[in-house]
């Protein structure tokens, strides 16, 4: 009888923990970081600048992608409805593919509300300062 006893507080305490773990990631999963790192528009690099000058005029861009909406997956933007944001390849000199450079803008297209720059494709991002 002890021996029973003893193995339900085991389960008992295990499913607790697990119940506890599990909350913690799903809450995890569902926060929203708030951008606050700045980059003036001047700073970014030569191929960035030209990318937020052709966003504003409406394109033509380079890559069949550019324009695509973002997800914003990663949630490090601030939330919005999807949509909202729009994805923009920076070309990255010496680079085989589209790279890891970009700007995604949040608004209208050609008269966007914010501009955010990655170079770590989504790993963190910077607020352009125009």
């Amino acid at each position: 009888m002890v021996r029973c006893g003893f193995v339900k507080l085991v389960l008992t305490s295990a499913l607790l923990v697990l119940m506890g773990f599990s909350v913690g990631v799903h809450a995890k999963e569902f926060t929203t970081t708030t951008v606050t790192a700045t980059i003036a528009l001047n700073q970014l690099p030569a191929q960035g600048i030209e990318t937020y000058r052709l966003i504003l005029q409406g394109g033509p861009f380079p890559h069949g992608k550019d324009g695509v909406i973002f997800g914003n997956r990663e949630r490090l933007l601030p939330a919005h409805k999807r949509g909202y944001y729009r994805e923009y390849t920076v070309k990255t000199p010496r680079a085989a593919n589209r790279g890891t450079r970009r700007i995604v803008c949040g608004g209208k297209a050609t008269a966007p509300d914010v501009c955010y720059y990655t170079a770590d494709h989504y790993a963190s991002f910077r607020r352009i300062e125009p």
